[in-house]
């Protein structure tokens, strides 16, 4: 018989690893960095099209990006378009992009320097669906605005925060 594609609605939970290279303008490159490390964890909501593999996410997450003084410590909500591509019943590659919002809640500690309270990034990832419950993906987050601001005399610089995330996450 012919089935409908029933829209399905799923929870699950997702956590993984923030990783970056700060990128400074000009006159901070003495500022250099290695990746920064975080962590990021919570809730997450999929809404899918099954026969037609479109469908999207969004997330609530305690995020932590950055490293010593520069960490940054916060919720995160990214909303991805996501697309997948069936191989069987059982495994699947995805596509997903969208904006990502990050709230932060940590002041940076560092004289003349400000960490912006809101920052959006655009959200640019893939992955892979195994046994219908696990989700393991890399995403790139793309910050539209300075996530840092430094101010010196009569000048401003910025720096960005520029992402990659490892997720792992589990769908009920």
């Amino acid at each position: 018989g012919v089935q409908s594609a029933q829209a399905q609605l799923s929870w699950g939970v997702k956590g993984g690893l923030n990783l970056q290279k700060a990128d400074f303008d000009d006159a901070m490159s003495n500022l250099k960095t290695d990746n920064f490390t975080g962590f990021f964890i919570g809730p997450m909501a999929e809404f899918t099209i099954p026969i037609v593999g479109l469908g999207v996410d969004g997330a609530l997450l305690y995020s932590q990006k950055g490293e010593s003084e520069w960490k940054q410590q916060g919720i995160e909500v990214p909303v991805n378009l996501k697309y997948t591509i069936g191989l069987g019943s059982m495994f699947g590659i995805y596509l997903a992009a969208g904006p990502d919002f990050f709230f932060n809640f940590k002041d940076i500690d560092i004289e003349n320097v400000e960490a912006k309270k809101t920052q959006v990034a655009v959200n640019l990832g893939a992955g892979l669906k195994l046994l219908r419950k696990l989700q393991v993906g890399v995403t790139y987050q793309i910050p539209m605005g300075d996530s840092f601001e430094w101010k010196d005399a009569s000048q401003v610089f910025g720096a960005k925060n520029k992402t990659w995330q490892v997720s792992l996450a589990y769908i009920f």
